[in-house]
């Protein structure tokens, strides 16, 4: 389990790195005693273009951050049977889309999580102010806490995309802080880590099912050597890594 965040302005409220707080404190709580699951560091920097007008943004952007997402599932599907990523900013779903489909494409096993609950806003609102209140109360600025563009995202969208975040709400925020409590976080972060780990459940189910399957077709050496189909470590993953390396030496 990855998750991803980014480093982007939340406003003046709150911190750079709060897509990638949240993505990892959920991530923990899905993963925290499971067998059979490893939770990675989280990546803190993602696609965050939007917000480029803002000081303190560091983005990657789109083809940099697909072609890392496709190199760490590459060697991650050397010694794991999946990867799921945990995606804290929407801003990196066209990436993890691509990553997606050409590790597929590959025979790899990759999947998403988008953390997100219906009616939220959109960045830096009551939400996300809530859960940072939660994880940490002390880099949350309170009294600079301030409404931003309160329109629903789909009505913003087509200036966002064109002009960036900026063009929209001048302070950043798209939603409205106020009420926001440590208290209705908790709750929050219940419910996102109730969602991601409902996903995981799915997740490990096939996979157990699958692997039952390729026992029985293979037996369990082959089983264990993941032919194409049959999820695990696959000689694919391995025969990928030399042309790579083969390509850059060359």
């Amino acid at each position: 389990m990855v998750p991803l965040g980014s480093l982007e302005q939340h406003g003046p409220h709150l911190p750079l790195d709060t897509d990638t707080r949240i993505a990892a404190a959920v991530a923990a709580r899905a993963c925290a005693g499971r067998a059979g699951v490893g939770l990675a560091p989280p990546v803190p920097f993602g696609a965050s273009g939007e917000h480029a007008d803002f000081p303190g943004t560091l983005s990657v952007g789109t083809a940099a951050l697909t072609t890392f997402l496709v190199e760490l599932g590459r060697h991650a599907s050397l010694h794991w049977p999946a990867m799921l990523l945990v995606n804290g900013h929407g801003g990196n779903a066209a990436a993890i889309a691509g990553a997606l489909r050409q590790l597929r494409a590959e025979g790899r096993e990759c999947h998403v999580w988008h953390a997100g609950l219906p009616g939220s806003d959109a960045h830096a609102g009551r939400m996300e102010t809530s859960v940072m209140l939660a994880l940490a109360p002390g880099d949350v600025l309170t009294a600079a806490a301030a409404a931003g563009d309160t329109r629903p995202l789909a009505e913003i969208m087509p200036e966002l995309r064109a002009r960036g975040v900026r063009a929209v709400s001048p302070n950043g925020v798209l939603g409205d802080p106020s009420g926001a409590s440590a208290e209705e976080g908790e709750t929050l972060l219940g419910l996102l880590a109730d969602g991601l780990t409902a996903a995981l459940d799915t997740l490990l189910a096939a996979f157990s099912l699958a692997t039952a399957g390729c026992r029985a077709r293979w037996g369990n050496r082959r089983a264990r050597a993941s032919r194409r189909g049959c999820p695990g470590r696959g000689t694919g993953a391995r025969r990928d890594l030399r042309r790579t390396r083969a390509a850059r030496s060359s």
